[in-house]
């Protein structure tokens, strides 16, 4: 029997594209040490067989590789903490780049693989001020975070070149939806503030700097839409794409909104801005759009659904 392995698969991204595969009837292995993933994020399904393990165990991608044929692999699995990234560099780098790499070895000695997509992201332009951020652009990652994405992304197109692994690297930047932690320093802006939003009638939100700083907030149903399209497109192999909208939205405009969407007004608390963040970024996503992908999703309208998925808030535009 042949499977599709999605590493990482009980994250936020990695179990939505888990439930898209089970929807279409493939049959997954998921692999995931559970550090940031949930096992209440997967189904129970027959066609799904969890392994709890680290990515970076070398007997145990073997042991998975000898005892199931994969015709895809999604690597997901990652430490997505850029803090985490400063203060245990070596670590992330085993995570994040060696046992990619590993990885990879593997995938290229898998005669029956079809496609290999790699999930890299925004991170690797770093602060190069060049807008709209194209995959041509310089990479100039400020993190021990965004050097492993770079080089493990330079892998895979290196081993599609070298050795013919059928390898594509996608460049997701400021993904947002339902399963995402927003607990968490690491999390992303949006959740963060969606749990504020929840958690108080009255929610009170902090923003570093002025608010203006700019970013490319996509949904997560425009990033497995992109990640199932580049799964089975003949000519994506071997390149890179960025996963985004192509919009510019300021702090300021997720937080009006999510006032729109739950009828909540917030007091906002300016602080000082942090050091090292990014001023403004958004994404060329015209590569993507040539190979025939254009994601759906407008702010509001992914608000109002994630707003809606919560639960929580009887969100006026879904009535």
């Amino acid at each position: 029997m042949k499977h599709i392995l999605v590493t990482g698969g009980a994250g936020f991204i990695g179990s939505h594209l888990v439930d898209s595969l089970l929807k279409d009837d493939f049959n997954v292995v998921v692999l995931d040490d559970l550090s940031s993933g949930k096992m209440e994020n997967l189904p129970d399904d027959e066609r799904l067989h969890f392994i709890q393990g680290d990515i970076a165990d070398h007997g145990l991608i073997d042991e998975v590789f000898s005892q199931f044929t994969f015709t895809h692999i999604f690597h997901l699995a990652a430490i997505a903490s850029v803090h985490e990234s400063v203060t245990n560099t070596y670590r992330c780098h085993q995570v994040n780049c060696e046992a990619s790499l590993y990885l990879l070895e593997k995938a290229r000695k898998c005669t029956a693989l079809k496609r290999m997509v790699y999930a890299s992201s925004a991170a690797v332009y770093g602060d190069d001020p060049s807008l709209p951020k194209s995959e041509d652009s310089p990479t100039r990652p400020i993190s021990p975070y965004g050097i492993d994405k770079y080089t493990a992304e330079q892998y895979m197109l290196t081993y599609n070149r070298l050795y013919g692994v059928p390898a594509v690297a996608l460049r997701y930047f400021n993904v947002y939806g339902p399963r995402q932690n927003g607990g968490s320093m690491d999390g992303g802006v949006a959740s963060i503030f969606l749990n504020k939003f929840l958690s108080s009638k009255r929610p009170v939100v902090t923003v570093y700097g002025d608010g203006q700083q700019t970013r490319d907030f996509v949904y997560i149903k425009d990033v497995i839409g992109a990640t199932r399209f580049v799964m089975g497109h003949e000519t994506a192999a071997g390149n890179v794409y960025n996963v985004a909208t192509g919009r510019e939205t300021s702090i300021l405009n997720v937080i009006q909104g999510l006032e729109a969407c739950t009828e909540q007004k917030a007091q906002i608390l300016f602080s000082e801005k942090r050091t090292g963040d990014i001023e403004r970024s958004f994404a060329d996503i015209s590569r993507l759009r040539a190979l025939g992908f254009t994601p759906r999703y407008s702010l509001l309208e992914s608000l109002g659904e994630y707003v809606a998925s919560a639960g929580e808030i009887d969100h006026p535009q879904a009535r």
